[in-house]
């Protein structure tokens, strides 16, 4: 496979989606370490460092 240099001021890096690949990555080895066939909801809130927000706000107030 031929990759082409990358033109101007180097390479570039966009945070996003390098943000979005490391957030692949940690659901992958939470799929692959599960008892479950499945990750639930629940557990990929948990991976993803995310909580229900609209279940969140409910109990607030």
């Amino acid at each position: 496979m031929y990759v082409a240099p990358a033109q101007g001021r180097g390479a570039v890096q966009d945070h996003v989606a390098l943000a979005e690949i490391e957030l692949c990555g940690d659901l992958i080895i939470a799929a692959s370490t599960a008892d479950e066939e499945r990750l639930s909801a629940d557990r990929i809130d948990e991976v993803l460092g995310v909580g229900n927000v609209f279940g969140q706000a409910e109990r607030e107030g």
